[in-house]
């Protein structure tokens, strides 16, 4: 298969290797290039991170730590129970068990390569492999459980590199009129909102419709349905059941996506030539809002040092020269330092009285922040974006 690059992000660390020192040796980049397959018109990184590096007992970010997560999980949980009916299911990439957990009253088991993580669920009494999910694992699984009515996965099949497999074992561990529900950030919607953050080394892939469709062909699956979400600045549900499978009909929204996406031109390489020199474009304006601000001596913090913001951070050079510390919720990276860029983790306690300007690098939970930060923007602070383009808000 062909692959084309088109954007090149340069040299980038390991987004969730939050760093006990300033002053690190030995620190781990690789070149974040960014490729177009032409056959299966897929988007990818052009090199992988060995998925060891990434996904390990340090694994940092708890997907149950942001409110707005906590109730989509909880949302979906409901929905799947009254639509679906399963007395099985499967998630892959269980985290810290946020969503597996609403579906105790059946077999739940969980699949999460992160020890620290499978540690929190299996605590839950949540039977949890601690393994990269593959075929010969669906084969032990179902031996172990038998096969399931509903596999679920959020935010997890885009960073496995080996798709024919991650697919086929899927379709391995589904039950005849069993269905696969995916989800994960949208090309179309990245592309739209020149959000190149959704690139970083756990992001191998950032699914199209139109890639997922070609590349589950071999594999036995289809697409039925398709739910379009606000999580994570724009993400597709997408619904796939086995081919031979004929209790679900294929909705229209499978075709409309397709058409929406076609219109747009994601089967086209000019498509990401124009995206790869916006971003060019992005950085520069982004790094001259920044400087602005330092000239006036106003501080800046940055609001949630995200795996996304380290895109922005390392691709753009912006480090504790323009950003005195972060703040986040998560316990795990207090009183560490963001990778690559080397700025200060403070845990969150609301914004200070001294700050003027915060960097959303969590730009996706606006809505959730604007609503905490009520006295910070009364007061006159603002908030910095680079989403849909740099500029102050």
């Amino acid at each position: 298969m062909k692959k084309i690059n088109f954007l090149n992000l340069g040299k980038h660390p390991i987004t969730n290797n939050f760093l006990s020192t300033a002053n690190p040796k030995n620190e781990f980049f690789y070149n974040l290039k960014l490729s177009y397959h032409t056959e299966t018109k897929l988007i990818s990184l052009n090199n992988f991170v060995p998925p060891k590096k990434m996904f390990n007992n340090r694994y940092a970010h708890r997907a149950s730590a942001s409110m707005t997560m906590r109730k989509a999980y909880a949302d979906l949980a409901k929905k799947i129970k009254k639509k679906f009916n399963p007395r099985s299911i499967l998630e892959i990439g269980s985290n810290d068990g946020v969503f597996i957990k609403h579906f105790s009253d059946i077999q739940n088991i969980g699949v999460e390569p992160c020890k620290n993580l499978a540690d929190l669920t299996t605590k839950m009494k949540i039977k949890t492999y601690d393994k990269f999910w593959t075929f010969l694992l669906s084969k032990k699984i179902n031996k172990k459980h038998g096969k399931f009515d509903v596999i679920y996965s959020a935010n997890t099949i885009s960073h496995i590199h080996k798709l024919d497999e991650t697919f086929k074992a899927i379709e391995n561990s589904l039950n005849e009129e069993g269905i696969f529900i995916l989800e994960d950030p949208s090309l179309l919607k990245s592309l739209q909102k020149l959000s190149y953050d959704q690139f970083y080394d756990e992001h191998a892939y950032v699914f199209s419709i139109t890639a997922l469709r070609n590349i589950t062909k071999k594999s036995g699956l289809e697409i039925f349905n398709i739910e379009e979400l606000n999580t994570h600045g724009g993400s597709n549900r997408v619904y796939f059941k086995k081919k031979t499978n004929k209790k679900f009909k294929i909705s229209n929204n499978v075709k409309r996506h397709l058409s929406t996406e076609k219109k747009y031109g994601i089967h086209k390489f000019r498509t990401y030539q124009i995206f790869a020199k916006n971003v060019n474009k992005s950085k520069e304006s982004l790094i001259k809002i920044f400087q602005s601000i330092k000239k006036k001596k106003k501080k800046i913090i940055g609001y949630g040092a995200t795996y996304k913001s380290s895109t922005v951070l390392n691709f753009c050079k912006i480090n504790k020269n323009y950003i005195n510390y972060f703040v986040d919720t998560t316990p795990t990276k207090s009183g560490k330092f963001t990778p690559g860029s080397h700025i200060p983790i403070k845990a969150y306690k609301g914004i200070s009285d001294d700050v003027d300007y915060a960097f959303l690098g969590a730009w996706n939970f606006k809505d959730e922040i604007y609503k905490k930060e009520k006295k910070f923007i009364k007061r006159g602070g603002k908030f910095i974006t680079h989403v849909p383009y740099p500029r102050i808000l």
